[in-house]
């Protein structure tokens, strides 16, 4: 699945939802999953974190899908050529910096 199909697929299951919601209690719901996401990481199973990646990658896209952004057009436009830092595949920048 691409992330273009991803955000369709969150979007015709719950594009209606979503929008009455709105950012901030759509917001709130996607970081209720980030936390979800670190306890299954600290000590839930490979299954359990799977879902808890699904959760939150699907809250991501909730959020694109409300905010009017693209996520693939997103991600060329930062990490298609590259690092943003010096544009290499892999990294040679030598920075810590997060992606």
């Amino acid at each position: 699945m691409t992330l273009n199909q991803l955000q369709q697929r969150i979007r015709d299951l719950y594009g209606s939802k979503d929008g009455a919601r709105g950012t901030d209690g759509t917001f709130m719901w996607f970081m209720e999953e980030v936390g979800e996401l670190a306890a299954a990481l600290r000590g839930g199973s490979h299954a359990e974190r799977v879902l808890e990646f699904a959760d939150v990658l699907a809250w991501l896209a909730t959020l694109a899908n409300i905010a009017g952004v693209d996520l693939e057009e997103a991600m060329a436009k930062k990490y298609g050529g590259g690092c943003p830092g010096c544009g290499r595949t892999p990294c040679a920048c030598g920075t810590a910096e997060k992606p």
